[in-house]
C-alpha cells in the first residue's frame, strides 16, 4: 500500500554506531510506516544526534528545562519549531512518551493532523527503577517523565503500547487505554537455507546479552553470584558500554565480557543458551525477540518473557530463583540438545516479525 499521505517520525536519538534495545523498536516503528506510506513520504526528526558532539551548553540547558517538563533535549523554542515544521504532515509520530510535550502543543496550536504516540514502556516508572534515590535530580526527573506520559494520553489522536501491563498502568494511571498493543518485532535479518546443527556442549555456553544499564547489570552479578558457582557453565556478557560493569559491580574473573561488540551474529550463533535474568524494569525485552528470532534456547526470567506468550518448556526455561535458574541449566549439562531451537524461530516468524505486526500499523492510519 503506497499513498500519498506524509508522516513526521519524533524520534529519540540518531545513533553513532550500536543501537540499544530502544532505539531497534523505533527503527522497527519507522520500517513499519515506510513500508505502509512509502519512505520517501516518511521524515525523521532526531531529538538527539549522536554523530555530533554534545557541548557543556547543550547539558547546561537541557537541565535548565527538566523543571519545566522539557526532557533533555527539549526546549520551548525547538518545540515551536517542531510544530511549525508538523504543519505540512497528515500524521506525527511521536516514539517516545517522553515527548508528550510535542503532542500537547500540536493539539493546543490547531494541528489538524493525526497524531500517534508510542510508549516503549511507561516512563514514569522507568525512570524510578533506573534512577537511584540519592540522584538530586530524581524528582524532576521523574516529574517531567510523568507529565508527558499524561499528556500523550490526554492529546494523541492514537496511543500505542506494547504490551497488556502497560496497557493497564495507563489505563489506571491517566484514564487512557492505550488504541493498539504492538509488541516488539524485528525485521528478519536471519534468514537461511539452512540452519546450524550440532547439539548444545557437555560445558554450554551461556550468553547474556544487553547494554549497561542497571537492571542488566544487577540481573548479572545477581546471576554471577548466585547462579554460576553452582553449575558448570562458560559465561558470555556481550553489550553496548559493559566495559564498565567490573568498575562498579562485583563480577568475576571467568565471566567475559566484550564490550561494543559491532556484530552479534558471531555470539548468537556459537551459543548454546540465551539467559536473561532481568527482574525489573518496563515495555518488553528486545533481546527476548532477538533471541526468538536466531533459534536460541532462552532460560529467562518472568520479566524478560513479559509480553511474549512462549511455551517454557519449549523454549528453554522461565527461572525466577536460583534453584530455577541451577536445575535449568543443569539440564542442559545432562541432556544435550540442539544449539538451533526450531520452536523458537517458528514463534517469531508467527508472532513476532515485522511482518506480522505490519496491519496493526496500517490501522492506526485508517
Amino acid at each position: 500500500m503506497k499513498s500519498t499521505k506524509t508522516l513526521l517520525f519524533i524520534r529519540y536519538k540518531k545513533s553513532a554506531n550500536i543501537f540499544e534495545g530502544g532505539e531497534q523498536c523505533s527503527q522497527r516503528n519507522f520500517n513499519a510506516y515506510a513500508r505502509l506510506l512509502g519512505e520517501e513520504n516518511v521524515t525523521t526528526y532526531y531529538i538527539h544526534d549522536e554523530t555530533k558532539k554534545r557541548t557543556w551548553k547543550d547539558y547546561l540547558t537541557g537541565v535548565l528545562y527538566f523543571p519545566f517538563h522539557y526532557f533533555f533535549g527539549l526546549t520551548p523554542r525547538r518545540v515551536k519549531e517542531i510544530v511549525r515544521f508538523a504543519q505540512d504532515f497528515d500524521y506525527v509520530h511521536v516514539d517516545r512518551s517522553l515527548f508528550g510535550i510535542i503532542a500537547r502543543r500540536l493539539k493546543e496550536t490547531g494541528y489538524e493532523g493525526r497524531v500517534v504516540c508510542f510508549f516503549h514502556n511507561v516512563e514514569t516508572d522507568y525512570f524510578r527503577a533506573k534512577l537511584p534515590k540519592r540522584n538530586p535530580a530524581r524528582h524532576f526527573i521523574v516529574r517531567c517523565a510523568d507529565k508527558n506520559d499524561s499528556w500523550c494520553c490526554r492529546f494523541a489522536d492514537k496511543v500505542i503500547a506494547l504490551n497488556e501491563r502497560d496497557a493497564r498502568i495507563l489505563e489506571a494511571r491517566y484514564g487512557r487505554r492505550p488504541d493498539q498493543l504492538v509488541p516488539i518485532a524485528m525485521r528478519d535479518t536471519y534468514l537461511r537455507d539452512a540452519y546450524p546443527e550440532g547439539q548444545t556442549s557437555a560445558r554450554p555456553l551461556c550468553l547474556i546479552l544487553g547494554s549497561y544499564f542497571p537492571p542488566n547489570n544487577e540481573g548479572i552479578e545477581w546471576f554471577a553470584r548466585e547462579v554460576l558457582p553452582a553449575v558448570d557453565i562458560r559465561l558470555q556478557v556481550v553489550g553496548k558500554g559493559m566495559g564498565r560493569l567490573r568498575e562498579h559491580y562485583s563480577i568475576p574473573d571467568n565471566v567475559e565480557i566484550v564490550p561494543d561488540a559491532p556484530e552479534l551474529l558471531p555470539y548468537f550463533e556459537q551459543a548454546d543458551v540465551m539467559v536473561l535474568p532481568i527482574f525489573s524494569g518496563g515495555g518488553m525485552k528486545v533481546k527476548t525477540c532477538e533471541s526468538l528470532m536466531y533459534g536460541k534456547n532462552i532460560v529467562a526470567t518472568d520479566e524478560a518473557f513479559e509480553g511474549y506468550d512462549v511455551d517454557d518448556s519449549r523454549v528453554g526455561a522461565r527461572c525466577n530463583t536460583r534453584e530455577e535458574f541451577i536445575a535449568a541449566l543443569q539440564s542442559f549439562i545432562d541432556s544435550p540438545r540442539p544449539r538451533f531451537n526450531a520452536y523458537s524461530r517458528s514463534l517469531f516468524l508467527a508472532r513476532y516479525s515485522e511482518d506480522v505486526v505490519l496491519d496493526s500499523f496500517r490501522r492506526l492510519l485508517q
